[in-house]
């Protein structure tokens, strides 16, 4: 884990925007296609309106949510619609998206095509992530039923959880997924995620699913 502080949440986001887009050219350069997993929530949003101008070959890149509530993309709890309005604009507006939600289908009847659709992309070039204060990353909730599976180094692409503290289901990444992007970014801001950070180096994964994806990872806080 590599840990980088900043003197504000602005320059953290067009530090960390520089950075992704970096990580993406070189990416593409070596590839010619690039994914990029994100996370939803207010937290990503200034990095996205940086990142989407940048000057890349945005035609050869593939987004999409590292989870997605299952909500359609017109409710302001959908992470599509974010992505769709604050990144998927300016330069970044040639991107491919890829939808989680599917719309006439139960989440579990979708998780096969989703799996396939996420394994078609090859593997993440970046994972733009966040975290809770309880230590969770995507849709990975501790202690939620079926994170055992979803934490499985053979679980399909995509999981479906349930936590309670959560009115609908929810489709994420699994941890293999996101754990093997090329460069992960991991944003928290404030003491109480820094120090829920801290504490989740001396936990399994079970009990902060964050420990699953910090191998190498670059960690950008400002308070």
């Amino acid at each position: 884990m590599n840990f980088n502080e900043y003197p504000d949440r602005e320059m953290l986001s067009i530090s960390v925007a520089n950075r992704i887009a970096g990580d993406l050219k070189n990416h593409l350069l070596r590839n010619g296609r690039a994914a990029i997993a994100v996370a939803g929530g207010t937290t990503p949003g200034p990095i996205f309106d940086d990142l989407c101008a940048a000057e890349l070959d945005w035609g050869n890149v593939c987004v999409m949510a590292s989870d997605e509530r299952w909500v359609p993309e017109d409710s302001d709890r959908s992470n599509a619609k974010l992505i769709r309005n604050r990144l998927l604009t300016n330069r970044a507006a040639e991107a491919q998206f890829l939808p989680f939600y599917t719309d006439g289908l139960e989440p579990d009847d979708a998780i096969e095509s989703l799996s396939e659709k996420v394994r078609a992309q090859g593997g993440l070039a970046v994972a733009l992530l966040g975290m809770g204060t309880d230590m969770h990353t995507a849709s990975l909730f501790p202690g939620v039923a079926g994170l055992e599976h979803a934490l499985a180094a053979d679980a399909p692409e995509v999981a479906v959880m349930r936590p309670d503290s959560q009115p609908e289901a929810r489709i994420t990444l699994s941890a293999h997924v996101l754990d093997a992007a090329m460069a992960k970014h991991l944003v928290i801001f404030g003491a109480d995620k820094r120090e829920a950070l801290e504490r989740a180096q001396s936990l399994p994964p079970e009990e902060a699913p964050i420990q699953a994806v910090l191998s190498e990872c670059h960690v950008h806080w400002a308070e």
